[in-house]
């Protein structure tokens, strides 16, 4: 989905608008996941990254510009805890415990002029 909002600086308010939102790469090399006895599943990704593209757009009293930006999220890990119901009664169902993201590097790079 596109994200709209305005931000409150001191020199007055700016709108902007972040449409067209793709993600053109995901690359997971470690991964894995593994079996939590009477519990459930643990998943643990390192070292991870992600790239989207995206149109932006900002507006200010002054002045307004656009064009299409990159962002890169490199030296990505997540660890995901899920429970799993050990219940025959119940369809199968999984639920999300807990869940850590941390991220090492983003890069942010926006051309102007769509």
């Amino acid at each position: 989905p596109d994200l709209t909002g305005h931000e409150k600086f001191a020199l007055g308010n700016v709108k902007y608008n972040i449409s067209r939102i793709h993600v053109t790469a995901v690359e997971l090399p470690s991964a894995s996941i593994s079996l939590l006895p009477g519990s459930g599943i643990k998943l643990v990704i390192g070292n991870a990254s992600l790239t989207i593209d995206m149109n932006w757009n900002i507006r200010t009293w002054m002045f307004k510009d656009s064009g299409r930006g990159t962002v890169h999220i490199s030296k990505v890990s997540v660890t995901a805890i899920f429970s799993t119901p050990l219940d025959d009664t119940d369809p199968m169902s999984i639920s999300l415990t807990s869940c850590r993201t941390t991220s090492g590097d983003i890069d942010i790079k926006l051309n102007g002029k769509t």
